[in-house]
């Protein structure tokens, strides 16, 4: 005979006060999670010679900086395979202690690290292991982080929490941008003895660090764990439970992984021809200088923030389902056109190209603010943290070898048009993935069963 799902908790009269609060813990623990993620990118990369000297080939460099890139990567879903199953059986609040304290860790300890001078070819050794080690602890952030905030959110609000949330990404991109310009303006790099590359860089690391510590602190005096999270684990008294077991268990929870996996897989494809291909673009195929480019791409970053909040509003009126078909149908249209316009026209006006890129960062980018409700939605109380984990980080690897696709499509068509295909590919993937899925913003998400199962 099966166990009677638990009774959900009263209504409680501080709920805003918690929501809110772990609100504001996981977009702070998000931009935070970003800000780390875009230090070797943006930070690092004038200052690379610090690792990597300068008689090195091209062809080494490049493929240290890919390793370090890919290290991360494969750290994520590890990482959410970890601190899922930490966050479904010990708590979320305690898992996103454990996953902030151990990225903090990492990062200031990045920005301690001896050079190529002092290390020789170790120095990058341990660079690319610390890379993977961090990328472990923050594919264990949002896995615990997200689920507790949308646990403690009232359904009412879930799409805006979500909105606010994502909206870490463009504040970290703009905020690691404009802090490496505001540096390089007050100490240029150059040399190995310059500034910048001696110390200057290790700046934002350190200031990554504090603010992964100071994160700790706001945990640990201001958000409660979901109650939702401990009522289950009342329910199921001693019985102990293995949440990706539970997860891969049966056809419906499997069909379930899999639909949200063809959704981010289109998503992630769909975001690497802005995020990797589009920086390219302007610098190569538009001509802007790198400085303009920063520029530009800074100004798109920031300006998604306002779209990011409009989507998760409109998700919570008309339902994550709709919304996100309408995106992906936006994509493959209005998006692919916008990015056609750009690499065919390649527009000498700096306003018309900022206008451009602002229109493709924001089609191709909104729909990630639907993804922390609406993937936690997707997922019962006993594996959400693992699901929701595995879901958003699996997902990106495939999309990740986007350049291996281009290689491919450049022996049958114009290299500058690839980006196209693999942006109409991500947008066919979102609308199916988006359209074999149930509408979930009104889902309770204390309920102990996939949201097909309660269909019926």
């Amino acid at each position: 005979m099966d166990t009677p799902p638990p009774v959900a908790p009263a209504a409680d009269p501080d709920r805003h006060r918690r929501g809110r609060n772990a609100l504001k813990g996981a977009a702070v623990a998000y931009y935070v999670d970003m800000f780390d993620i875009y230090l070797p990118i943006i930070v690092l990369a004038p200052a690379l010679i610090y690792f990597i000297p300068a008689h090195i080939d091209t062809a080494t460099t490049s493929l240290v900086g890919g390793a370090i890139f890919v290290a991360t990567l494969l750290g994520r879903p590890i990482g959410a395979a970890i601190f899922g199953h930490l966050a479904d059986t010990i708590g979320r609040r305690r898992t996103t202690f454990i996953a902030v304290a151990g990225f903090g860790v990492c990062t200031l300890a990045l920005g301690l690290l001896p050079g190529y001078e002092t290390w020789g070819s170790w120095a990058i050794v341990a660079f690319i292991a610390l890379r993977f080690i961090d990328g472990i602890f923050l594919g264990g952030e949002y896995t615990a982080a997200n689920p507790l905030a949308m646990e403690n959110a009232e359904k009412r609000h879930r799409g805006l929490y979500s909105a606010i949330i994502n909206c870490g990404f463009p504040m970290a991109y703009a905020t690691a941008s404009l802090l490496t310009v505001g540096l390089l303006a007050v100490m240029p790099s150059g040399d190995l003895d310059s500034a910048y590359v001696q110390w200057g860089w290790r700046i934002p690391f350190i200031l990554g660090a504090l603010m992964a510590f100071g994160l700790l602190a706001y945990y640990r005096f201001a958000v409660d764990e979901s109650d939702l999270w401990e009522h289950q684990e009342q329910g199921s008294g001693t019985k102990k439970r293995n949440p990706l077991r539970d997860l891969f268990s049966s056809a419906e929870t499997r069909r379930g992984f899999l639909q949200v996996f063809v959704l981010m897989t289109g998503l992630w494809l769909a975001l690497q021809t802005a995020a990797a291909i589009l920086p390219g673009v302007l610098s190569r195929t538009v001509g802007l200088s790198a400085s303009a480019v920063t520029a530009v791409l800074t100004i798109s970053y920031v300006t998604l923030i306002p779209s990011n909040i409009a989507v998760g509003l409109l998700s919570q009126r008309y339902g994550r389902r709709r919304v996100l078909i309408v995106l992906g149908a936006l994509a493959l249209t209005a998006g692919v056109g916008t990015y056609a316009a750009l690499v065919t026209a390649r527009p000498s006006d700096l306003v018309t190209v900022t206008l451009l890129t602002i229109l493709i960062v924001t089609i191709i980018d909104v729909p990630f603010a639907l993804m922390p409700a609406y993937i936690n939605e997707r997922f019962s109380i006993g594996v959400r943290s693992s699901g929701y984990g595995l879901a958003y980080s699996l997902s990106v690897i495939i999309p990740s070898f986007y350049s291996f696709y281009q290689l491919w499509l450049g022996k049958i068509m114009p290299a500058d048009y690839t980006v196209l295909v693999l942006l109409a590919v991500g947008a066919l993937l979102t609308i199916i993935g988006a359209a074999r899925g149930p509408e979930t913003k009104d889902l309770d998400l204390g309920a102990s069963k996939p949201v097909e199962l309660r269909a019926r």
